[in-house]
């Protein structure tokens, strides 16, 4: 009963009316001020800027036309290995010798290029169709290498043209020597296959392997060129690795996918 008397006198009381009211302390108009200019800029970013993204997936680096799986056309026993994994041959070239019931019979490159791999030894029986040889599509020492990279199908759609490339290549030590800089040539809007992939690396366990989490999309990616470096291709570090890249190297690729709008980003 005694708070509620000096309350209702201190209403009926009217000697104070005429003080001002302070509505906010120095302090509070100051997080106010800041909050509202947060608000303004987050604003103004979400209509205006965009938000870069980029997708990372395994990559191998080859020649432009990949390679192809040599197979035998007839069944025997190989007696002889005419070729060396390494040499370039050209298209025609001699690279078994099969003892058939009809004779000896060469097994011969289909395409000029350089055998990466020789599956077949001396001795051994082989049947008609036979996995033989790999042979890598290319007809020059000089010809430059491309980056394959196999990317989840749901991204392909994002990949603008001529999109920025940094591979981190297996047998280059990225802390040391950097990435290797490329930009995006093309796009295969069709779903790779275990066998379409076997058939252009010429590696049937690749093939497996980059389809492992489904079937991807072939991303080709020229590297950027330079004079400055030992490998003849561009770097983040200034001089790259003290060596030349070979094809068939293992990497990743991380693509700079298109820029979004925060809006379109943030919201459902």
């Amino acid at each position: 009963m005694q708070f509620r008397q000096q309350a209702l006198a201190k209403l009926q009381s009217p000697e104070e009316l005429d003080l001002p009211v302070r509505f906010a302390r120095p302090q509070g108009w100051l997080v106010l001020t800041v909050t509202v200019a947060v608000v303004a800029a987050a604003s103004v970013w979400a209509v205006t800027g965009s938000v870069a993204s980029t997708v990372n997936a395994p990559a191998v680096l080859t020649h432009g036309q990949g390679s192809y799986i040599l197979q035998s056309p007839v069944a025997g026993q190989v007696t002889a290995v005419l070729a060396t994994e390494g040499e370039r041959l050209p298209a025609g070239s001699p690279v078994l010798r099969v003892r058939t019931g009809q004779g000896d019979s060469v097994v011969r490159t289909v395409a000029a290029g350089r055998v990466t791999a020789l599956a077949a030894t001396i001795g051994q029986i082989i049947r008609t169709g036979a996995d033989v040889a790999a042979v890598e599509k290319v007809a020059h020492a000089s010809d430059p290498l491309y980056a394959t990279v196999y990317v989840p199908a749901e991204n392909a759609a994002a990949i603008p043209a001529n999109a920025s490339v940094d591979l981190t290549v297996q047998s280059v030590p990225a802390q040391r020597y950097g990435v290797l800089r490329g930009h995006v040539k093309s796009v295969d809007r069709t779903a790779q296959s275990p066998q379409r992939i076997a058939a252009f690396l010429g590696d049937g366990q690749l093939g497996e392997q980059f389809t492992r989490k489904g079937r991807p999309v072939a991303v080709l990616v020229r590297l950027d060129r330079s004079s400055g470096t030992e490998s003849g291709y561009a770097w983040s570090s200034a001089q790259g690795p003290p060596f030349a890249l070979s094809s068939m190297t293992l990497a990743t690729g991380s693509i700079r996918m298109a820029d979004q709008r925060p809006v379109d980003w943030l919201l459902p």
